[in-house]
């Protein structure tokens, strides 16, 4: 039976979990991901488990935050003064905002604290920090 490698298009059912085994995404009611093996489009853990493996193949992987999706950047937390939001949002705690950058890329922003002159705004991935686990099933390979 064929292996997985570098450039091979894999599609991949996959679970991923927090340690705490709280499910954060899962691909189990959907299609499954496709993707290029090696090719960057994925946090790197995930990428490296699935060369070498078999369709039909199932492994369970824990990945390290630093080979996912790294550790948070504090640069990334900030304050922004609550007259700078527009006058139709209330914030709230784990409310998600969108930010537009000078070039007009687009930032998402989690609100994490909300005081009265200004709030608090992290622009991590959600997932920075994070070790994650996944359960993995590779379904087909496209060589």
């Amino acid at each position: 039976m064929s292996q997985a490698k570098k450039n091979d298009t894999v599609k991949v059912h996959y679970t991923g979990k927090l340690t705490s085994g709280e499910v954060f995404d899962s691909s189990r009611e959907r299609d499954p991901l496709e993707f290029k093996v090696g090719s960057g489009q994925l946090i790197p853990g995930f990428d490296q488990a699935i060369e070498g493996m078999e369709v039909n193949e199932k492994k369970t992987i824990n990945i390290p935050s630093e080979k996912a999706y790294g550790a948070s950047n504090p640069d990334l937390i900030r304050n922004v003064s609550q007259e700078q939001l527009p006058e139709d949002i209330k914030p709230e705690i784990g409310q998600t905002l969108i930010a537009s950058g000078p070039e007009g890329q687009e930032t998402r922003l989690v609100i994490k604290e909300v005081h009265d002159e200004h709030i608090v705004v992290d622009a991590n991935h959600p997932l920075a920090g994070k070790d994650l686990v996944f359960d993995l099933e590779l379904v087909d390979i496209n060589s």
